[in-house]
């Protein structure tokens, strides 16, 4: 019927390619359903419908999206996209939800760059440039528009009723796959990222057709004098933004490696406790700023309504400055002051293609001398612990735990490199956090000064073969949600907030549902908005307006 072997019909050629990303792409997937249903004569019929199955679910979905010229240039794009997912998914065993795909295009190049790697490039040429070549080869044969249509239906049928006749033929099986291990759905390539990008362009354009203007917040929102808590003196106050900072390599945490020397040292009130709102830094961020609490949070209300931020500037009496060494403040602080500090050009502490934390303290004595007599909030969103990369996280004296990983392709570390080297970034943010206590130190006898850290999310370290972080919260680890935090207070501040309950309370179960009330507790603003049990300084009693 074909003149040579590379003359095909579309639906042939759908199918061969499905089949390529079942058997070549889905390495995580399999890895992950033979943990829980292993090669055995019980399961073998099982396992084999769900090759079967995935592979005629994507012949469905491709030759109902697929028209005469579309088809490929779309399979040469999945399998672009779909060699660089099973990379991450085969090597840090990470998913790509809908929160992840939000995370990726809120990735700047800096940060791409640190995830490329020689194997990476493998992947694509084994999983993309190759069977792109075919691709690019085959002759595609199209008949009459009419039997196309009808090769279409024919397919789609066909395909629909084998997937039925697979799942009732191993009923208990697919039943258990799909109620009781849910999660193993999150590992299919291109399957799932397909649908999560679905999601997440769904939920865009489902934004921008309902709601183009933001709700305001806290309109009401006045700083208050309250009675025994207001010592005359304005409030200077530095909340840093960590990133990757999980609680328990925290020495404060009781961590057996010293990662917090000089923190030790200074009167620390240390929340060992604290909890993530997300998994990743585009989903975390604008959730801890938001006045949501995490189960109630979802991006859409993150762009619909003001922040604390926006709150805080209703008052009219508090400055505030976003200062950022990481990609940005992922739609925070489009509404105040904000600063990029990551290139020399702003960061004067920068080396060898790294702008380190420490930069973003320059010059912020200027613009505590350009606000005399002003309530002040500076956030300082670090670089922190940003991975895969951790050794180039902090200057080469900071490497104090040894052997350290050197490479972003974490598998080819030990478990010990790896934490090394993530370590070290902990010491260096110990440091980091030290200089904004000196900082704030030396202003401690004009206002009211504090520190507030929070971390954005954890990070696993190869623990059960899982790498970085972004992983679904419902099924993350701990290592990814529970994170560091702690809070510093000068003598000023320690006079006019409730000192006792915040020791006694320090070791509760706290999130960053707490960040919102706490920022206004500490400024004293009376608003509508203010739960007083989310306050972890609890400095409202009674206001005297």
């Amino acid at each position: 019927m074909f003149k040579n072997k590379y003359e095909m019909r579309p639906t042939t050629l759908i199918i061969l390619v499905s089949l390529f990303f079942v058997l070549c792409g889905n390495i995580a997937f399999f890895r992950n359903v033979f943990a829980i249903f292993p090669v055995s004569s019980e399961n073998i019929v099982f396992l084999l419908f769900l090759a079967v199955g995935l592979a005629v679910l994507l012949t469905f979905v491709l030759t109902l999206v697929t028209l005469k010229y579309t088809i490929k240039p779309l399979l040469l794009i999945l399998l672009l996209i779909s060699s660089v997912t099973a990379y991450f998914m085969d090597n840090y065993n990470i998913v790509m939800d809908d929160e992840m795909v939000r995370s990726v295009f809120a990735t700047d190049w800096p940060e791409t760059f640190d995830l490329l790697s020689w194997k990476m490039g493998l992947y694509v040429l084994l999983l993309c440039v190759v069977p792109s070549l075919f691709v690019c080869r085959v002759k595609l044969v199209y008949p009459p528009v009419k039997k196309s249509v009808i090769y279409k239906i024919i397919t789609c049928v066909a395909s629909v009723t084998i997937i039925v006749a697979m799942i009732l033929g191993a009923s208990g099986h697919f039943a258990s796959f799909f109620r009781e291990h849910k999660p193993l759905r999150y590992y299919t390539n291109p399957s799932y990222y397909l649908y999560s990008t679905g999601k997440y362009v769904a939920d865009l354009l489902h934004f921008s057709s309902e709601k183009t203007d933001m709700a305001a917040l806290g309109k009401d929102a006045r700083v208050v004098k309250v009675p025994g808590r207001d010592n005359g003196r304005p409030k200077l106050v530095v909340l840093v933004v960590g990133e990757a900072a999980r609680a328990d390599h925290f020495s404060l945490n009781g961590y057996a490696k010293k990662t917090n020397p000089l923190l030790q040292n200074e009167n620390i009130v240390d929340f060992s406790k604290m909890y993530s709102c997300g998994t990743t830094t585009a989903y975390s961020v604008p959730c801890m700023f938001s006045s949501f609490t995490r189960e109630d949070y979802s991006p859409q209300k993150g762009r619909m309504y003001e922040n604390i931020l926006d709150v805080l500037t209703h008052t009219k009496s508090i400055e505030i400055l976003w200062r950022d060494n990481n990609s940005d403040s992922k739609g925070v602080a489009l509404r105040v002051p904000y600063e990029d500090f990551q290139t020399p050009a702003t960061n004067p502490v920068c080396a060898d293609g790294e702008c380190r934390d420490e930069g973003m303290l320059a010059g912020l004595d200027r613009y505590v001398a350009h606000h005399p007599g002003k309530d002040m909030l500076i956030v300082l969103h670090q670089k922190g612990n940003h991975g895969p990369a951790y050794y180039k996280r902090y200057p080469k004296e900071f490497e104090r735990f040894q052997p350290v990983c050197r490479t972003n392709q974490l598998e080819k570390c030990s478990r010990k490199e790896i934490a090394n080297a993530y370590d070290n970034a902990l010491l260096y943010t110990d440091y980091f956090l030290s200089r904004v206590i000196s900082f704030l130190r030396g202003y401690d006898g004009g206002y009211n000064t504090a520190m507030l850290y929070y971390s954005d999310h954890g990070e696993s370290l190869g623990e059960n073969n899982i790498y970085l972080h972004g992983l679904p919260y419902v099924i993350a680890p701990d290592a990814q949600t529970h994170v560091a935090s702690l809070m510093w207070l000068g003598g000023g501040m320690a006079e006019v907030v409730d000192l006792q309950k915040i020791r006694q309370d320090k070791d509760l179960h706290y999130s960053h549902d707490n960040l919102f009330h706490t920022l206004l507790g500490i400024f004293n603003v009376d608003t509508q908005l203010y739960n007083r049990d989310l306050d972890l300084v609890s400095s409202q009693e009674t206001i005297v307006l």
